[in-house]
């Protein structure tokens, strides 16, 4: 027979540790990363790159190659016939995603990088800019987030 224990409520204070538990503390992350963040409003580009789930994945693939960072998979969604897509490669170093409204001419442009074993800020920074430059935004919104 199972009994049903209760959980403790998120107003409550942590519970003690068990005796003989040490606890750990925090210790500082070895893995900085970099995160771009982009609006892209205005964009004037081809219009495959809004639309073609195919053509935007693969230009993606191949931007991550020519900046330097690993692809280790990718997944891309078109939203029908001229419709928006929405995609993500999964880099070794983390990820770049987007997602278009080709009817605003407005893309979302998402790079995050770690630097574990090697600096990888440049790599992102390249990226990003390639990525952007292709969809021409008039009215680009940037963030650059640096991430402990």
């Amino acid at each position: 027979m199972y009994q049903r224990q209760s959980l403790p409520s998120f107003s409550q204070p942590p519970l003690a540790p068990a005796s003989g538990v040490t606890r750990l503390r925090p210790v500082a992350r070895k893995a900085p990363g970099l995160h771009l963040i982009g609006d892209l409003h205005h964009c004037v580009c081809d219009a495959r790159l809004m639309t073609d789930a195919a053509y935007l994945e693969a230009f993606c693939r191949k931007a991550v190659e020519r900046a330097g960072l690993t692809t280790v998979g990718s997944l891309f969604h078109s939203f029908g016939d001229g419709e928006g897509v929405t995609g993500v490669v999964v880099l070794a170093e983390s990820h770049l995603s987007l997602h278009t409204w080709p009817e605003d001419g407005y893309v979302t442009l998402d790079v995050y990088v770690c630097s574990y074993t090697t600096d990888n800020r440049a790599n992102a920074e390249s990226l990003f800019a390639r990525v952007m430059q292709a969809f021409a935004p008039a009215d680009p919104h940037l963030h650059r987030v640096e991430r402990a």
